[in-house]
């Protein structure tokens, strides 16, 4: 049962504290590796193309982010992602800026097919943009016209799940319902709080989140596991916030002291079985 498997993740990650290598960008680099933290898993942020494959051989998994790429995070990323094919590394990829940035679009879509990530990540628009569909996105966020709406939900799950099944990653499309889906199976998730939005880099802590669950389980697991605990955290931490940074601070606290029975209280999730065309 996901629940369960989302559980024992977390246990395992407690008690085995994996280690996680994360080449991501320097407006969320400091929130990601405080998450890591919070949920008991150790960061290190290595980026430099000459020390990274060493780094990522001894890591538990790996997490590539495309937030304000340069011509050395490129190149690192590209060695990680040979050493986590080589070495078996669960990897997940943010493609954030994808539906902007024409160079991060042309990178994504060679890393995914060269070094077969686990879980592939991004909101609607970005995952539209590299699957090909037009969006109307213009910046990292994603265009209002690709927000998930109960008319377009079961189409918008088809087009994850196809693109799914030609990955052959598990495809989390994070917004205000998150959706998690493989070739077979597809889980909403509807925690959170609008306050998420206004914090910057909590979409890039969902993608680090992602990788601690990578390391204790599969990828549906850890991708909904990562979605869950962020927006459960969130809710917990909008409850006292004052502000946005009181919510920040807030949010690290929610992460770090959330306890099991809160968190299956509070969790909203549903599963959709797929029929295949």
């Amino acid at each position: 049962m996901t629940i369960e498997l989302m559980l024992r993740a977390r246990q395992e990650v407690c008690t085995q504290h994996p280690l996680i290598h994360c080449i991501t960008n320097p407006i969320s680099v400091n929130d990601c590796a405080n998450a890591i933290l919070a949920v008991g898993a150790q960061p290190i942020m290595a980026e430099h193309p000459e020390e990274v494959a060493a780094i990522t051989r001894s890591a538990s998994a790996l997490l590539v982010n495309l937030g304000c790429v340069t011509d050395s995070r490129l190149a690192a990323m590209q060695v990680s992602g040979r050493e986590s094919l080589d070495f078996g590394i669960p990897c997940v990829i943010d493609l954030v800026g994808v539906g902007c940035s024409l160079l991060r679009l042309q990178f994504a879509r060679k890393f995914i097919g060269a070094f077969h990530p686990a879980v592939i990540k991004g909101n609607l628009s970005e995952l539209k943009a590299f699957a090909g569909t037009p969006t109307a996105a213009a910046g990292v966020d994603a265009a209002a016209d690709d927000t998930l709406t109960p008319e377009n939900t079961e189409r918008t799950i088809d087009q994850l799940s196809r693109l799914a099944r030609r990955t052959g990653a598990v495809i989390l499309s994070t917004g205000e319902t998150d959706i998690v889906v493989n070739g077979d199976d597809a889980l909403l998730l509807r925690n959170g709080t609008p306050m998420l939005s206004r914090v910057t880099g909590t979409g890039c802590v969902a993608g680090a989140l992602t990788a601690v669950g990578l390391a204790a389980g599969d990828g549906m697991t850890a991708a909904a596991l990562a979605v869950s605990m962020l927006g459960i955290s969130g809710e917990l931490a909008a409850e006292t916030a004052r502000g946005t940074g009181s919510f920040r601070i807030a949010l690290m606290d929610a992460l770090n002291t959330l306890e099991n029975n809160t968190f299956t209280e509070r969790l909203h999730i549903e599963h959709r079985p797929l029929r295949r065309t």
